[in-house]
């Protein structure tokens, strides 16, 4: 395979990407970007690695998720907390149900770019180009909106700069305090229709009461207040991808800087496509989204090409099949894994095979439809003895009306009430914390079994 350079993807062929109509403005706005400084750093990258290669062993536990697509026009400190908020608490109920350390990684700072079914979309008989997210053209629904302006990359750097600012800053300040983010949770409980969670969520607190009861101070404490939390994002835009590639000068490998970790997707995983051309060269933890078309042939090159060194925490493949159609995908892939002998974290995505259109023209995603994916997730890999490292899902903490179901019971006559995604539905506060409950109940009863089989 010949040496990789950052630009070595313009030679390959690209998909779901956009056509630049001013050559110009493209070429100096990548200029522009070069000469800023990266957003993330080699040593979170391999940090983050290490955590990831733990999830393979079912030594920690992946937790992954944010927007479907950052806006620009939503983007605000509030929505940003917010998000981080619900993630924190989604991390604790899962750390008390898997008794590992949870990964915590947003969609965040980064999830600009979203790739499309069709590259053109008609209304009222106008056909024009399909929204592609706001680093590339802009949702309304004009000629003039939906050219692509290299411009926009300008401004998503600064988002993303901004954005992570502020994670880090509510990482380390104190907000990420254990004690304040159960608190948070014990509120999500009080209510008549998520009381059947509250059992576990006092269990939590027996916990944190015995630990301070034990007089945690010091390093302990600090550890107690404090998270590690990452960002990833779909590599799809791969001129701003290219502009933020930085060469580690500890290791002389190369960085993609734009986030933490980067992932493929369903679209765009052509083993000889500019997307795996890019990944593959990158010192950091990349993802790679495996849908119902996905064979174990091209997974197998796949893995070659993305972690020739079969290291630990380097792949993450992602799992998007659809409720009740894991069985059916899954365990091929499963056994592809095991023939190659490849090191892997799989992680389950059950939101982008889990999307319908609504009676009232919306389209959603059912919760139950979610869970069930995840279940089947679960079930699948104690049938072949392979480890489920983690979950990824679209959610947002916001009070939106996107997804249907849950405790709050969202129906298809609410998604109108608040609708405000420009893309994909995502759970809201509410479902995303739900979800987390119900997922630690699986890790739970997942956990019990092996001690009852090892005691046997």
């Amino acid at each position: 395979m010949t040496e990789w350079q950052k630009s070595n993807w313009r030679a390959k062929p690209r998909v779901q990407m956009p056509e630049y109509t001013d050559a110009e403005a493209l070429t100096a706005v990548e200029a522009q970007l070069a000469k800023y400084p990266p957003l993330v750093f080699a040593g979170e990258a391999r940090r983050l690695k290490s955590h990831l290669g733990a999830a393979g062993r079912g030594e920690a536990f992946l937790l992954q998720g944010g927007d479907c697509a950052e806006a620009f026009d939503q983007f605000s400190a509030d929505a940003i907390r917010d998000t981080f908020k619900v993630m924190l608490q989604m991390a604790m109920v899962l750390t008390y149900g898997a008794k590992v350390p949870v990964v915590k990684v947003g969609r965040m700072a980064g999830q600009f770019a979203k790739p499309r079914s069709a590259p053109t979309e008609v209304k009222d008989g106008l056909e024009l180009p399909s929204y592609r997210g706001d680093i590339i053209n802009e949702l309304a629904f004009t000629p003039e909106a939906r050219i692509p302006d290299p411009r926009k990359m300008l401004q998503a750097y600064t988002q993303a700069a901004a954005t992570l600012n502020l994670l880090r800053a509510f990482s380390t300040g104190g907000y990420a305090d254990v004690h304040k983010v159960h608190q948070w949770t014990l509120g999500f409980t009080q209510g008549d229709e998520a009381g059947k969670y509250r059992e576990m969520a006092n269990r939590i607190q027996d916990a944190l009461d015995f630990i301070n009861a034990a007089g945690v101070t010091g390093d302990q404490a600090h550890t107690l207040q404090t998270v590690e939390f990452y960002t990833s994002h779909e590599s799809l835009l791969l001129e701003y991808e290219e502009a933020l590639t930085r060469q580690d000068s500890t290791s002389g490998k190369w960085l993609a800087g734009s986030g933490h970790m980067i992932w493929i997707g369903d679209r765009t995983r052509q083993p000889d496509g500019a997307h795996v051309e890019f990944a593959r060269g990158v010192l950091n933890p990349v993802g790679l989204k495996c849908g119902p078309t996905t064979s174990a042939e091209d997974l197998k090159v796949l893995m070659q090409t993305l972690n020739p060194n079969n290291e630990e925490g380097k792949l993450t493949l992602i799992a998007r099949f659809g409720a009740g159609k894991g069985q059916e995908h899954l365990p091929r892939l499963i056994k592809a894994v095991q023939e190659e002998g490849a090191n892997v974290t799989w992680v389950c995505d059950p939101m982008h095979g889990n999307t319908i259109k609504s009676a009232t023209g919306y389209k959603t995603r059912p919760f139950d439809n979610v869970l069930r994916e995840v279940r089947d997730f679960f079930g699948i890999h104690d049938a072949e003895g392979t480890i489920p490292g983690g979950v990824h899902f679209e959610m947002t903490g916001l009070d939106v009306t996107e997804c249907t179901g849950g405790v709050r019971e969202v129906t298809e006559e609410d998604l109108s009430d608040r609708y405000h995604t420009a893309c994909d539905p995502r759970l809201n506060a509410s479902q995303s914390l739900e979800l987390a409950f119900l997922v630690a109940e699986e890790l739970v009863a997942r956990r019990e079994k092996a001690m009852e089989a090892a005691s046997a």
